[in-house]
């Protein structure tokens, strides 16, 4: 299969999985968010390990032990990644699904705001405007929730300070999310100890479908970032940016159609004030990619064949 064709497939597979991932964790319930997040966290370590295992890909681990830095980056990076685990947890069974939404749909101008004050990177016209819009869709949405999004703004900044540690790092998507797992995995294991001695664990407690579910959230988590590493690596990025909005897209629909979440007419507008914000901004991605393009196409040396 053509290898852009199959990014493609690699790209819808992981954002559908993640747009609906909302209704497999409302099947999760009646265990607690801390507790999801637990099994989310030691699932995913053996089922990355098996994976790692199958592959003969095991020998990583030697090296990385001797990059101290890169360690210390893998740890901010699990940090973070439970951080916008768990709040998105929450949100979920908290009923809060198209707040959770806002948050990936905003996350893309975060990640604009954070190269400005960590890489400090200077933006075009364009870009700021998208910012200001943004600005605006947050501080509607304050008066619309009568408090700021705290669980959007949580989200968004937590995912996209992830994106930018695991971009330093340039570890590939299964060895990385192992490791952030590894990290992890002895808290997530001393809490489902506890809440086991406490009687209060509905690990095998409640139905074996719901069991079986709690497993099965390491391969939820899992597959979705191996497919987008699929996709990252066959598709340019303004094609895999677009892709990006599909996710939140489809949590939103899960939230009203699904949920029946209310969204009243100042959230809609704090809403489409988001996606304003995010037209402008990819409207500009798009122009400069393709101006950087032509660019470097007429700075391209020409090569006369011999005669």
């Amino acid at each position: 299969m053509n290898p852009v064709r199959l990014g493609y497939l690699y790209g819808l597979g992981a954002y559908l999985l993640w747009g609906f991932f909302p209704i497999y964790l409302k099947l999760l319930r009646p265990a607690g968010p801390v507790e999801i997040l637990a099994h989310r966290i030691v699932w995913s370590v053996l089922f990355v390990a098996l994976l790692l295992a199958a592959l003969r890909n095991i020998g990583f681990l030697y090296a990385l032990a001797r990059r101290p830095r890169t360690l210390a980056g893998i740890v901010a990076a699990a940090a973070l990644i439970a951080v916008n685990w768990g709040t998105y947890i929450h949100g979920v069974n908290s009923d809060r699904v198209v707040e959770t939404a806002l948050g990936y749909f905003i996350n893309p101008l975060v990640v604009v705001l954070l190269g400005v004050f960590v890489l400090r990177e200077r933006l075009r016209p364009a870009q700021w405007a998208a910012l200001g819009v943004g600005a605006a869709a947050v501080a509607v949405l304050t008066v619309d929730y009568g408090r700021p999004p705290y669980l959007a703004l949580t989200l968004a900044f937590s995912f996209a300070g992830y994106g930018l540690v695991k971009k330093r790092l340039g570890l590939p998507a299964a060895e990385g999310l192992f490791v952030e797992s590894a990290v992890l995995a002895l808290p997530a294991l001393v809490y489902l100890g506890w809440l086991a001695g406490q009687g209060r664990a509905t690990f095998g407690h409640v139905s074996a479908g719901h069991t079986a579910l709690l497993v099965l959230a390491g391969a939820a988590t899992a597959i979705p970032l191996l497919l987008f590493a699929g996709a990252a690596n066959r598709l340019p990025l303004s094609s895999l940016g677009m892709l990006q909005y599909l996710a939140p897209i489809l949590q939103l629909g899960c939230g009203v159609l699904i949920f029946h979440e209310p969204m009243p007419p100042a959230r809609l507008a704090g809403f489409a004030l988001v996606w304003v914000a995010l037209m402008v901004f990819t409207a500009d991605a798009l122009r400069h990619g393709r101006r950087t393009r032509v660019a470097a196409r007429a700075a391209a040396p020409v090569t006369v064949a011999p005669r």
